[in-house]
C-alpha cells in the first residue's frame, strides 16, 4: 500500500496553549497552520486547574491574538486572593483580590484553551494525530509520521508537543529530568456546601499550607470546587509504592507523610472527592538551548519545561507562540532570519523563568517555610 504524504507549509505538533496561540496570530494575519493532536478530540482528558495569567506575557500574546476582551470574561472574580499557613494552620498572609483586573488575573485553563481554539477555523486541529517519528530529509524539509500511518512534509515544523517532545532529539538530546517533588492532585466538589470548612482555609483563591519541604497548595475554581496539590519532596519512584487506583489507601499514604499537621489541613486529602492523580514534576535544566537547525523550532514545555512554582510554565508559552508568529510576519520569505530572532530572545526570557521557577520550589519546600514566601509576597516589589 502506498502511503500518501500530505505537505503543510507550517506545522505545529501539540494543540497546547503555545501552539494555538502561534495558530491563532498567524490566523489573524493570513497564513494559514495544521495543527497536529494526539488526544481524540478536544474534551479527550482535562486540562488542569487555574492559571493566572500575566499581564507582560500571557495576556500580551492574548492582544495579539484579538482575544483580550473575550478572555478577560472568562476571568474568576477573586481568584487573586492568597492565604499562606503553616502546619499548625496558623495563618501567616491573608491577601483578598479587591481588584480582579489585576495584572495576573485567574482563568480556567480548560477555558482559556477552548477560547483559543474556537478562534481558529473549522479544521486547523486534526486530533488524534499522534506523531510517532520525526526526521529531516535530503531536501532540508521534516517529515513526521503518525500512529495511523499518516505522513506529512513541512518547511516549517514547530514542536509544541510538551515534556516529552517527538520534534526536540531534532534540535536537541536533552531531556527533562527530575525536578525533587511529586504533586498530588485531588478535588472537593461543592466545596461550599459539602465542604465547609476546607473552602474557608483555602478561601477565595489560593492556599499555600508549607512546612518541613513539603505542603498543600489549592485553589478555588469557577464552579466552587477546590482542586488540591499536595506537594512532596520524595523520590521519582514514591508513587510506584503506593497503589492509587485504591483512593482510600492513597489518602492513607499521602496522609502518613503529614503526621502533625492540622486536622483541617489533612482533610484537604481525606475528604478529597473522587482518585488521588500524582504527578512526577520534570524540568528541562536552566537555560536549554540549541543550535539554529533550519525549518524546525520549539514552543512551550518543549523548549523549557519547568516547575510550576512561580506560575511562568503557561505565560512563557503562550509568549513563545505570539513572538513566533510575530517574527515570522516581520520577516516575510526568510523563515530563518525569523526563528533565528524569535530562539535569541526566547532562550533568555526562559532561562530567568526556569531559574525563578526552580528558586520559588525552592523557596516552597524550605524546611523553615512558609517564611520565605511570606517575605516574597510582603516584598515592596510584590506590594508596589
Amino acid at each position: 500500500m502506498t502511503t500518501v504524504t500530505t505537505h503543510h507549509p507550517v506545522a505545529v505538533v501539540g494543540a497546547g496553549l503555545s501552539g494555538l496561540t502561534l495558530a491563532r496570530i498567524l490566523h489573524v494575519h493570513g497564513v494559514r497552520t495544521a495543527v497536529f493532536d494526539l488526544d481524540a478530540d478536544r474534551h479527550a482528558r482535562t486540562q488542569g486547574g487555574m492559571l493566572d495569567i500575566h499581564e507582560e506575557s500571557g495576556q500580551e500574546a492574548l492582544r495579539a491574538a484579538g482575544l483580550h476582551e473575550e478572555f478577560r470574561e472568562l476571568v474568576m472574580p477573586g481568584g487573586q486572593a492568597v492565604r499562606v499557613l503553616d502546619k499548625h494552620a496558623t495563618v501567616h498572609l491573608a491577601q483578598e483580590d479587591e481588584d480582579s483586573s489585576g495584572a495576573r488575573p485567574e482563568v480556567d485553563r480548560g477555558r482559556l484553551r477552548d477560547l483559543l481554539l474556537d478562534s481558529l477555523p473549522e479544521g486547523t486541529v486534526r486530533w488524534g494525530a499522534k506523531a510517532v517519528a520525526v526526521r529531516t530529509l535530503a531536501d532540508g524539509r521534516h517529515e513526521v509520521t503518525l500512529a495511523d500511518g499518516g505522513v506529512f512534509t513541512a518547511d516549517l515544523l514547530v514542536g509544541a508537543d510538551g515534556a516529552w517532545s517527538r520534534v526536540r532529539p531534532l534540535l536537541s538530546g536533552a531531556r527533562p529530568g527530575y525536578a525533587g517533588v511529586v504533586m498530588v492532585e485531588g478535588d472537593l466538589r461543592d466545596a461550599d456546601v459539602r465542604h465547609p470548612e476546607s473552602a474557608a482555609v483555602v478561601g477565595g483563591g489560593m492556599l499555600f499550607a508549607l512546612g518541613e519541604g513539603k505542603g498543600f497548595l489549592a485553589h478555588r475554581e469557577p464552579d466552587g470546587s477546590l482542586h488540591v496539590y499536595t506537594a512532596l519532596s520524595v523520590g521519582p519512584d514514591w508513587p510506584d509504592g503506593i497503589d492509587f487506583a485504591d483512593t482510600a489507601a492513597a489518602k492513607q499514604a499521602v496522609l502518613a507523610e503529614f503526621s502533625g499537621w492540622h486536622p483541617r489541613l489533612r482533610a484537604l486529602v481525606a475528604d478529597t472527592d473522587g482518585p488521588l492523580v500524582p504527578r512526577a514534576i520534570v524540568a528541562l535544566p536552566v537555560g536549554h538551548r540549541w543550535e539554529r537547525v533550519p525549518g524546525v523550532t520549539l514552543l512551550g514545555d518543549a523548549a523549557h519545561v519547568m516547575s510550576p512554582f512561580a506560575g511562568e510554565g503557561a505565560n512563557n508559552a503562550m509568549q513563545d507562540g505570539a513572538e513566533l508568529a510575530r517574527a515570522l510576519l516581520d520577516h516575510p520569505g526568510r523563515t530563518e532570519a525569523a526563528l533565528g530572532a524569535y530562539e535569541e530572545a526566547m532562550f533568555a526570557r526562559a532561562a530567568a523563568a526556569s531559574a525563578q521557577s526552580a528558586q520559588g520550589q525552592a523557596m516552597c519546600l524550605a524546611d523553615d517555610a512558609p517564611r520565605g514566601l511570606v517575605a516574597t509576597f510582603t516584598s515592596p516589589a510584590a506590594t508596589g
